[in-house]
């Protein structure tokens, strides 16, 4: 009776072995393709789960906006290049339009920005001032938009009406033509506030969660190898099912 037992044993153990080897083998053969349709459905039945994310994500990022983010302002001043001469020919506004983006770079130049520091006592370094400033150029034109982004009001027109001075003065020893003419200096009631608004970064944090969720999903409907359906062992064993045992949850009294 023994060694019945132990040779049925045996043989239990090689066929357990051979089903989980023919299981490996085919999901290693069939593991670059995804079933998008069984994804999908898995989507579906996880939709509380995902659910759950959203608002998660939505209400992070709206304590995250109410109390936690700082207002940001963005200052602007302009300058318009060109010659200051009575005539100006054709190739002179060229001549202008060309050198336009050499102006922009001279005034968003390290010796410029560190004279603003000076002049500003900003307790920044010329790369950290650089990060707050964008110097752009509108196509076809000549003019130069100075623009400042920070969390200060006045502090952004300061900056901004500083390099734009220094910047003018810079273009004139490095070019040697005319000075550029200003156009609008910043002034505090021109300051924007740029700050995203609640319902944005509200939108931003649920898609946010939405994507995790879906992200966590994928990655544990992928790397799920276990059997759970008579389709899964038809589809991965490859073997007919003989006969299936109910659960049946006992009842408490």
């Amino acid at each position: 009776m023994d060694k019945k037992e132990r040779e049925f044993q045996a043989k239990t153990t090689a066929a357990s072995a051979q089903a989980a080897t023919l299981s490996s083998g085919n999901r290693m053969q069939q593991g670059d393709v995804i079933d998008l349709q069984e994804l999908f459905w898995v989507m579906v039945d996880r939709w509380k789960v995902i659910l759950m994310a959203m608002l998660i994500g939505a209400l992070l990022m709206g304590v995250y906006h109410t109390f936690l983010k700082q207002p940001s302002y963005q200052a602007d001043a302009s300058i318009f290049i060109t010659s200051n001469e009575s005539v100006i020919s054709v190739s002179d506004l060229q001549i202008s339009s060309e050198l336009t983006e050499d102006y922009a770079n001279i005034i968003k130049s390290r010796n410029v920005l560190k004279q603003v520091i000076k002049d500003l006592d900003l307790d920044l370094d010329y790369k950290q001032l650089s990060k707050l400033v964008s110097v752009s150029n509108p196509q076809d034109s000549h003019i130069i938009t100075i623009t400042v982004t920070c969390g200060d009001i006045e502090l952004c027109r300061d900056i901004a009406n500083s390099l734009m001075n220094i910047g003018i003065d810079r273009i004139y020893q490095v070019i040697g033509n005319s000075e550029p003419t200003v156009i609008d200096y910043s002034e505090a009631e021109a300051v924007e506030e740029v700050t995203s608004g609640l319902s944005k970064d509200v939108a931003m944090g649920a898609l946010l969660g939405i994507v995790l969720a879906c992200g966590l999903i994928c990655v544990k409907f992928m790397t799920d190898n276990t059997l759970k359906t008579e389709d899964d062992v038809r589809k991965n064993l490859r073997m007919p099912v003989l006969a299936v045992v109910p659960y049946f949850e006992e009842k408490k009294d």
